[in-house]
């Protein structure tokens, strides 16, 4: 491994490229910057650049591949696997000040924007025409669209609308060498390999969007948002299997158990109804008639379920109303618990009853809280696990709890991530999924983009499989994994 570089031989050029004010080596400055949501891993930026073009990111990472320098992308932070971790040997790239929306092309229903861009922002620059971006997290006020790529970011109503990967057409990208290249753009279908796809979700890893363009979507009709509420978490399960049974495909389906809503409640106040063991929030869109007509049928299966109360929205105001419990649901544990981890696994929605209850026995074999929150209608699960930071152990306990969560999606048919990624969190959880000849096979992709392993290391890839060592092909058994000093991921 090469020597580590003097980052402050690096500062002058980062600051005749960014300016004084678009680079901060301040000690206490860079701590802000030292994780992103998840905050038990965190570690004290080298340096953050804060670039306001293309040319500047692309001049950062040119001078970060010509020393050796390995750079993070970030854009706001909000991100929940540690993606945006940063090196204190390296350069972190962050992009909340290319916040500009380029262009709202409604003939063609798209929009530019960079990557700075607040998620909701887009909705909010195309609303007044009728139109809207449909990947919606629930961070949505405050994540950036750059952000979404790293992670293919998906939000309530992909159930029905996908995730970031199927509304974004063109991206302006800089390499891992600083070179600024377009893939795609505004039509769809582009010939050749799908480096969109490849680039959407790869955390950083092949370089960072500087100019994205995402489609846009008529607004429904009708939108009608109901909450139902149920004694137990297998009843709402039961509703939920019945409406997609039923053959409706509901733009959201979401739930929440107790403990989740008591979060929500002392958080925000939502007003969810009281003694609810489970609640489901299911909201249709479309046309008016077919909204209509659903929506009965969603009412009359939900009642056959157990429902014990129905509220429906009659107004966007109430229906804010009804989701504001759960767009705040992960915020609001910190009411209940001095710390979490927000956990995120996939598994098939048949199998959600199942896993369900092994949560459950894991949770009262640990003595360690898990709140559940969760897109039930295609068994993204987001597990809460709670802890007290103050209680030696209690931490890594969580962690353990968190980890085997994975473990039961995995087993279960499911994934190790749903729409957060993998990040440095769930590195090491990639091998239940893929072989070593999988895991080679993404590492020499990553490779082709990056072959100095300098964007974005330790992310996404148990790579490196022995700490410290860059990403590589390996022609032969390690020696410190030969001699039993160490363990293959």
């Amino acid at each position: 491994m090469s020597a580590p570089v003097d980052l402050g031989a690096l500062v002058p050029h980062l600051r005749a490229v960014c300016g004084d004010d678009g680079v901060i080596t301040d000690a206490a400055r860079r701590r802000t910057y030292e994780s992103d949501g998840i905050t038990y891993h965190a570690a004290v930026p080298g340096v953050v650049v804060l670039p306001t073009t293309a040319e500047q990111v692309a001049a950062v990472v040119r001078l970060c591949a010509e020393r050796g320098v390995p750079f993070v992308p970030r854009g706001s932070g909000t991100g929940l696997s540690a993606g945006a971790l940063p090196r204190p040997d390296g350069v972190l790239i962050v992009t909340s000040r290319m916040r500009r929306i380029l262009e709202v092309d409604i003939d063609a229903q798209r929009a530019v924007v960079e990557p700075g861009v607040f998620n909701l922002d887009v909705t909010r620059a195309a609303a007044p025409h009728g139109y809207y971006y449909a990947p919606d997290p629930s961070s949505q006020q405050v994540c950036s669209v750059g952000g979404n790529i790293a992670e293919n970011s998906g939000g309530a109503h992909c159930l029905k609308y996908g995730f970031t990967v199927n509304h974004v057409l063109g991206l302006e990208v800089v390499t891992p060498q600083g070179e600024i290249v377009e893939l795609g753009g505004k039509a769809a279908d582009a010939p050749g390999y799908d480096l969109i796809g490849a680039f959407i979700g790869s955390e950083g890893t092949l370089g960072i969007a500087t100019k994205i363009t995402v489609r846009l979507l008529r607004a429904p009709e009708k939108v009608s948002t109901m909450l139902a509420a149920f004694d137990s978490m297998d009843a709402g399960g039961q509703a939920v299997s019945a409406i997609i049974g039923a053959g409706m495909l509901p733009a959201a389906i979401e739930m929440m158990d107790a403990l989740a809503i008591e979060a929500a409640e002392a958080a925000v106040r939502c007003d969810y109804p009281e003694g609810a063991g489970a609640v489901l929030i299911v909201e249709l869109d479309g046309s008016a008639h077919d909204v209509d007509a659903q929506f009965d049928a969603v009412t009359a299966l939900c009642r056959r379920a157990g429902a014990f109360e129905i509220r429906t929205a009659s107004d966007a105001a109430e229906r804010a109303r009804i989701w504001k419990g759960r767009k705040s649901a992960f915020a609001a544990v910190g009411r209940i618990s001095p710390a979490y981890i927000v956990q995120d696994g996939v598994v098939p929605r048949t199998a959600l009853p199942e896993v369900l209850a092994r949560i459950a026995e894991l949770s009262a074999r640990s003595g360690i809280r898990v709140a559940n929150v969760f897109h039930a209608g295609d068994g993204n699960l987001h597990p809460l696990v709670l802890f007290d930071d103050a209680d030696p152990g209690a931490a890594e306990r969580a962690a353990e709890v968190s980890g085997a969560i994975l473990d039961l999606c995995v087993e279960a048919g499911g994934s190790i991530t749903g729409e957060h990624g993998v990040g440095v969190d769930k590195a090491c959880h990639m091998p239940e999924m893929f072989t070593p000849a999988d895991l080679e096979t993404m590492d020499r992709f990553r490779r082709a983009f990056d072959p100095d392993g300098i964007a974005n290391p330790e992310k996404l890839l148990p790579t490196p499989r022995l700490c410290g060592e860059r990403p590589g092909v390996r022609t032969q058994e390690h020696p410190l994994v030969a001699s039993g000093e160490a363990e293959l991921f």
